[in-house]
This record gives structure tokens, C-alpha cells and sequence, in this order.
């Protein structure tokens, strides 16, 4: 706990200025004795309140855009081309956001034969003619089936650019 009790203060003036019927120096210093009240604090707080603020606190990060979200390099920074990181694990409901970084341009393709079954990957899979074409593009995808899921650049696949994401 904070308190003031008391504080000097020296407080400097010019006295150039001649007053009338008065003899004045050039400069002065007065010196001021203040007194503050020792403020009280006390905070109480429930389990209760501490439970509601943690909550609070938790949804302001879910908000907050790519808080929760696993980045993934397009094209490595030596210009391979690759994922950066290329097998990942993330867990059910947490965005994936794809950024370009080199040797773009560059898209993701889920494929078909290698997600959980039930997923349509045309509704997580960017066109196959669709490209991010400049450094710092980005496409996301938020993956709810647990499973592993294939994916690919269509125009480097042959080059080796895929990857594989475990949702768990």
C-alpha cells in the first residue's frame, strides 16, 4: 500500500519586478510543507468475482484475431518451397492462417483421399486456380473434424510442397 504523509516542495520566484513600497531581491525561494492523508486501499475480491474475471479475460483473447490462430509458411525464407512448419498438430476449432512468404505464388489444396471422412474439402481448400501472389497474403482455415488431413500447393506439388495436419 502507497501512502503520502508529507512532501517539501521548494517553490522559486522571480522578484525582479519592484513592487510599490516594497524592497524586493532579485530571486527568492520559499519552501511549502504539504500534507496529503494516507489514502486507503483494500480490495476484496470473491472466488466467485475471480472466476468471472479469468472468463472475461478469456473470451477478450478468443476475439482477438490470430491470438489462437497456428501460422504456416508458404515457401521457406532460403526460397524452398515447402510449408513452413509441414507436419503440425493443432487442437479442434483453432485457426490455420497460410502466409506467403517466398517463391509464390502459392495456394492450399486439401486433398480429397486424405481428410476425415465426411469433410468436403472444396468448403476448407483455397481454387485450384485461386493464388496468393505477394509476400504476406495469407488464407485461413479453421479445421472442427479431429483427424489428419493432406494438403498441397497445386503449383509445386510435384516439387514436394505438402504437408499434413493433425486436428486433434
Amino acid at each position: 500500500m502507497a501512502s503520502v504523509t508529507s512532501s517539501s516542495i521548494a517553490i522559486s520566484s522571480f522578484t525582479g519586478l519592484k513592487a510599490v513600497g516594497a524592497t524586493a531581491s532579485r530571486s527568492s525561494v520559499a519552501t511549502v510543507k504539504v500534507a496529503a492523508a494516507a489514502p486507503k486501499l483494500s480490495v476484496k475480491a470473491s472466488l466467485k468475482d475471480a472466476a468471472i474475471a479469468a472468463v472475461a479475460v478469456s473470451a477478450s483473447a478468443l476475439l482477438a484475431g490470430n491470438a489462437l490462430a497456428f501460422d504456416v509458411l508458404l515457401g521457406a525464407s532460403d526460397g524452398g518451397l515447402v510449408f513452413e512448419p509441414s507436419t503440425f498438430s493443432v487442437p479442434a476449432g483453432e485457426k490455420i492462417v497460410f502466409k506467403n512468404n517466398a517463391g509464390f505464388p502459392h495456394n492450399v489444396i486439401f486433398d480429397e483421399d486424405e481428410v476425415p471422412s465426411g469433410v468436403d474439402v472444396s468448403k476448407i481448400s483455397m481454387g485450384e486456380e485461386d493464388y496468393l501472389n505477394a509476400g504476406g497474403e495469407t488464407y485461413a482455415v479453421t479445421l472442427t473434424e479431429k483427424g489428419t488431413y493432406s494438403f498441397y500447393c497445386a503449383p509445386h506439388q510435384g516439387a514436394g510442397m505438402a504437408g499434413k495436419v493433425t486436428v486433434e
